[in-house]
């Protein structure tokens, strides 16, 4: 169960990098506002600087898991290695997971965005928690 925890973290850090980049690099093109229901140009103007400050927070949770995945993954230098990876990965994909939740509890039309930005890090946590309990 461990490499496929790992290969999930991975993908949801991956998920989080592209949402950083539509947040904090593409915002303000029409694709992109559009896809996050945003109604006019005018208002992803106006709305750019919540945007790029939240894409950050992404690129920040991804790099974490990124890191975690590594350390887990390439186990050389001992047991703090291995807590210190799990640590990231749980801290990390938990978030994204508790953010997904609140996304989903903002209302009915958010559920889909919800669903693709937290199966990732969930399965990641469920198949981890095994690694660390056993």
């Amino acid at each position: 169960m461990i490499p496929a925890s790992l290969l999930f973290a991975f993908l949801a850090a991956a998920l989080h990098v592209f949402i950083f980049t539509m947040e904090s690099v593409t915002w303000t093109r029409p694709a992109t506002w559009k896809r996050f229901g945003v109604a006019s140009q005018s208002d992803a103007e106006t709305t750019r600087p919540l945007a790029f400050n939240q894409g950050f927070y992404n690129l920040f949770l991804a790099v974490g898991a990124f890191v975690g995945v590594g350390l887990v993954a390439l186990r050389g230098a001992g047991p703090w290695q291995d807590v210190a990876g799990w640590t990231l990965i749980f801290s990390c994909c938990g978030s994204m997971l508790l953010a997904a939740a609140v996304l989903a509890l903002t209302g009915r039309r958010y559920l889909r965005a919800a669903v693709t930005q937290g199966t990732l890090p969930l399965l990641a946590v469920v198949l981890g928690l095994p690694a660390v309990l056993l």
